[in-house]
């Protein structure tokens, strides 16, 4: 059975549906009994592996619920006008009333999954304002991301914004269910892209299988959302949550600036560069992303 079937036909307890009547895969992990459930959002093109090596470095006593966001991994496919990042949040809002239904919570969000938890506190200001007792901000961005250049200069940078921009249409109209791309290419891609300094061989070639397991025509809709997030106002809901706002300085998707402007909004936020470190935070420093989020979840013991 290869990742995308396994991913694919979960049994129940890994299931969850959401209002809409997309089937989103769970994994939850850790005492039911703790006293906080730590919930991990994953970013565009990823699934629930991302934070593989994070939980495994948070340790067996952490309660953990995460989960494939709709048209990625196990998740099913998006119907078209629901890829969206309020649809993300009302999804995420679903699952923690189904699943983590009473008790504090530690919401971290990485690349898309922290604009979700963006979204969360916009949408849905009383479940934030209950139950939320630290955030996790893993690069991510509160807005202007039809801005990015991919770090490269002049022509070159405007060149990369209309190319994304017409890769992205194109994927929308897609009706297939994997991309049409070689594994060594998209492993060529994401070395370049969401990494930084040396990353490990295994990391790069996770980061390519999640892209290929997840939805065409979701990952085309969902760029476009991502193109007009907006949400710096919507972080006030969180001030005076305990919050740690995560960068690398070489991530050329949400770049340096982008975390700086969440960490203005959260004065109180804990601000953490990582030199030479690129997007994927959550495999290039899975120790020290996780020693972070795991402090969230003592504090808010």
């Amino acid at each position: 059975m290869t990742t995308i079937e396994r991913l694919r036909h979960p049994a129940r307890e890994h299931r969850f549906v959401a209002s809409d009547g997309c089937a989103l895969h769970v994994e939850a992990s850790g005492p039911a009994d703790a006293a906080v459930t730590l919930v991990l959002a994953h970013g565009w093109t990823q699934d629930h592996r991302t934070w593989d090596g994070v939980v495994a470095a948070l340790g067996p006593g952490t309660r953990v619920l995460r989960y494939d966001l709709r048209g990625h991994g196990g998740s099913a496919p998006a119907r078209r006008g629901t890829a969206t990042i309020p649809r993300l949040a009302d999804d995420l809002a679903e699952l923690i009333a189904a699943r983590v239904p009473s008790g504090p919570i530690v919401l971290a969000g990485h690349s898309m999954g922290g604009m979700t938890v963006m979204a969360l506190a916009e949408r849905h200001p009383e479940l934030v304002a209950a139950r939320v007792v630290g955030a996790a901000f893993v690069a991510t961005s509160s807005g202007q991301m039809d801005r990015i250049t991919l770090g490269l200069p002049g022509l070159a940078g405007e060149f990369s914004v209309r190319f994304e921009r017409r890769i992205a249409k194109a994927l929308a109209h897609r009706r297939g269910e994997r991309l049409p791309l070689s594994p060594a290419l998209v492993r060529s891609g994401a070395r370049f892209l969401v990494f930084g300094d040396h990353p490990r061989r295994a990391d790069v070639r996770l980061v390519a299988d999640q892209l290929l397991c997840a939805h065409p025509a979701s990952l085309g809709e969902f760029q476009d959302a991502i193109s007009t997030h907006d949400r710096r106002v919507a972080l006030a809901a969180l001030r005076g949550v305990p919050t740690v706002v995560l960068a690398g300085e070489k991530d050329r998707l949400c770049p340096l600036p982008h975390a700086k402007v969440i960490a203005d909004e959260l004065p109180d936020a804990e601000f953490v560069r990582y030199p030479g470190a690129g997007h994927m935070l959550p495999q290039e420093r899975a120790g020290e992303v996780a020693a972070r989020i795991g402090a969230l979840v003592r504090k808010g013991s």
